[in-house]
């Protein structure tokens, strides 16, 4: 049974006072006039997952203004013959809460119920920016096929944070260090081999599929100090080096120095070095090469949310992207301002307009 939304409700949650969808398991054709609420709607989906969303924003910058009151998400989600129900919230900006079933869940569980992959227009710059943009899309790919990979990876934030507070205070005593340079070691030593083994799954994915878009060559390259393998290495490593990093008051080694490299495959190009439109189709190729490694390994497709996706494809590649996302039988939630952005999808997809009216009041409603 392909993993999917029956049903979603959004109470106060950005520009949507309330709105409720009915669902079934195709693809998600969302589209209205810019700044009418479509993105919020991929946004609230997000948060079914682990982490921030795909934007990255506060429980806080989530609520609807001027109510400020706090907002709600409730789904129910159908997973590998299992129904869940799911609910997050946060009150007065408060850090957000999750659900399941019934009952209190961290919000790592959530990785355990559903997988959910985004592709946002803020992530076309990824080759060419800085490396944290592209540790965090390595990482949401990683998360995907290894939930604990969040639990890890905030025991690892943790650690850091407390030597580094050594490090600029100029602490000098190895005792102090010992325990937080351990646990640095365990955890970092678990993400980088997560990362490891995430490229692989994707290499496999991509190796031999029948798809329109390009092939990405990735690698992981570990810093200018390097990543040693063992938590023993790692260890010995933090404790060699502080004398360097107390110089620079941070920690100078470790899987936060990380970075990917992209190779667009056929071509040989780096991917910083290829056009925008070139860009673009690795990215897809990269979130369809997950999506499979996925359906193959977890049981199932994942919720895939591409933003404005089809407003940056020809009309032959964005058919090729619909006909890829109906053979995965993923249920993708799509944004475009027309409804003729999907006409390739035509009575492959539900489709979903959102409009606002000039009370700023979202309305969302099957067509």
């Amino acid at each position: 049974m392909a993993l999917h939304l029956t049903s979603l409700t959004l109470s106060h949650f950005r520009s949507h006072k309330l709105a409720r969808l009915e669902l079934d398991a195709r693809p998600v054709a969302i589209f209205g006039p810019n700044g009418a609420g479509k993105t919020n709607i991929l946004e609230a989906v997000s948060l079914f997952s682990p982490g921030r969303g795909l934007r990255r924003s506060s429980a806080e910058d989530m609520t609807r203004r001027p109510e400020a009151v706090g907002w709600k998400l409730s789904g129910v989600m159908q997973s590998l013959q299992q129904v869940h129900e799911i609910e997050t919230w946060s009150e007065g900006g408060a850090a957000r809460q999750v659900r399941i079933d019934g009952k209190a869940a961290a919000q790592t569980a959530l990785g355990r119920v559903a997988r959910v992959l985004w592709l946002i227009p803020s992530m076309d710059r990824l080759w060419i920016e800085g490396a944290e943009g592209r540790r965090r899309f390595l990482d949401r790919m990683t998360l995907s096929f290894m939930p604990d990979h969040a639990q890890v990876s905030l025991d690892y934030e943790k650690a850091m944070r407390e030597r580094n507070r050594l490090l600029k205070d100029m602490v000098r005593d190895a005792h102090w260090y010992a325990a937080l340079e351990l646990r640095m070691a365990e955890t970092g030593a678990a993400i980088h081999a997560n990362r490891v083994r995430a490229l692989a799954e994707l290499a496999e994915a991509q190796a031999g599929a029948q798809t329109a878009f390009p092939a990405a060559d990735l690698t992981l390259e570990p810093g200018e100090l390097g990543m040693p393998d063992t938590v023993a290495d790692v260890r010995n490593a933090l404790a060699d080096g502080r004398a360097r990093d107390l110089a620079a008051g941070r920690t100078l080694l470790g899987p936060h120095r990380a970075d990917l490299f992209g190779v667009y495959a056929a071509k040989g190009v780096p991917a910083k070095d290829c056009s925008t439109g070139e860009q673009k189709a690795l990215l897809v190729s990269l979130i369809l090469a997950n999506a499979r490694a996925l359906a193959r390994d977890f049981g199932t497709s994942p919720l895939l949310l591409l933003d404005e996706v089809a407003a940056h494809l020809d009309a032959n590649r964005r058919a090729a992207l619909y006909d890829e996302i109906c053979a995965l039988g993923a249920q993708a939630w799509m944004t475009g301002t027309g409804p003729e952005l999907f006409s390739e999808l035509e009575g492959r997809a539900q489709r979903i307009e959102v409009t606002a009216d000039a009370n700023d009041i979202s309305e969302v409603r099957n067509t």
